[in-house]
């Protein structure tokens, strides 16, 4: 099946999905509650949701160039904005795009560039867990959730740390038909993944992933606020949303679809918000923080050429 094919199911899925959403909540109601939208807000969220998106591409570029890998910054931005329009595709196929269009476009190696898409989700998991703290004492239902992905970071580092762990996990990914496709770049390239993993360079991609997550998290806010709900602050919405997202990356879900609206709304409806402006409020969030970026995905995926491509010839 051809990448586009399995993009239309998905989004065929979702369209169902936030459809069941909304019948759920009554259609009457939500349309009721989306016209109170404060549309000012818009001013600020767009521009918010647009720095965040420039701050992940300083990370990536940061890591391409840790890695001695030089591309004219404009194909690299194109590159770096196609990953988001592939994250709704399951088999991390998404996130892998971007290592084809690199070995593609600029005959990179893949063993190079696959530790590093790799890398990214790793960072984008430490400034979550970072940043989920900042708050924690104001959401104890989330003390849970991230008080298991902190040891899950420690077990990473564990992991990165020791050559012979590292080789054991490749050897338990050859067995399995999902993660087989993963060995041949990653078993080349340990000295990369610990070398993306050291010194400043991890200091300064968590602090950008921090950054960014910070961002999204005024970006729910922000939405919160142009419903007029100002009774949650912005430390408890911080731990709110990232205890969602986690449960989300769970789930193995692409997005955590499903996982995530579901748990948000929840654990709003908790703190006092009306179930049914629970998840609209949650949907548009998603728009702006997802499918968004989604969008502006396709583009770039369209102008790199990426959409050529099947998943055979992505796999390889």
């Amino acid at each position: 099946m051809k990448i586009i094919n399995k993009i239309i199911v998905i989004i065929i899925a979702v369209v169902g999905l936030y459809a069941a959403f909304l019948i759920a909540s009554d259609i009457g109601t939500v349309y009721d509650q989306i016209i109170n939208f404060k549309i000012e807000f818009l001013l600020v969220i767009i521009p918010l949701v647009i720095t965040g998106w420039f701050v992940l591409f300083a990370r990536w570029h940061l890591l391409l160039k840790n890695s001695k890998i030089f591309i004219p910054k404009k194909d690299s931005l194109l590159i770096f904005f196609s990953g988001f329009a592939l994250t709704i595709i399951p088999g991390k196929v998404g996130e892998l795009i971007k290592s084809q269009l690199l070995k593609t476009k600029f005959e990179v190696p893949r063993s190079k560039t696959v530790p590093i898409v790799m890398l990214e989700q790793f960072y984008t998991l430490i400034g979550l867990v970072i940043i989920s703290f900042f708050g924690i004492w104001f959401f104890e239902l989330g003390a849970y959730v991230i008080g298991f992905f902190t040891a899950l970071l420690i077990f990473a580092f564990i992991l990165i740390s020791s050559k012979k762990v590292f080789n054991k996990l490749i050897t338990i990914f050859e067995k399995r038909k999902f993660t087989s496709r993963f060995v041949e770049p990653l078993s080349s390239s340990y000295d990369i993944i610990k070398k993306t993993t050291r010194g400043r360079i991890t200091f300064y991609a968590t602090a950008l992933t921090v950054i960014f997550w910070f961002i999204e998290a005024v970006v729910v806010y922000l939405v919160l606020l142009s419903f007029g709900i100002e009774n949650i602050e912005f430390l408890k919405v911080i731990p709110t949303y990232a205890t969602s997202l986690m449960l989300g990356f769970l789930s193995f879900l692409p997005m955590g679809l499903g996982v995530v609206e579901g748990s948000l709304a929840s654990f709003f409806s908790l703190q006092g918000i009306e179930v049914s402006l629970s998840l609209t409020i949650v949907i548009i969030i998603r728009i702006f923080t997802r499918w968004f970026g989604v969008a502006i995905g396709f583009l770039a995926l369209r102008l790199s050429g990426g959409l050529t491509f099947d998943e055979e010839s992505v796999k390889t």
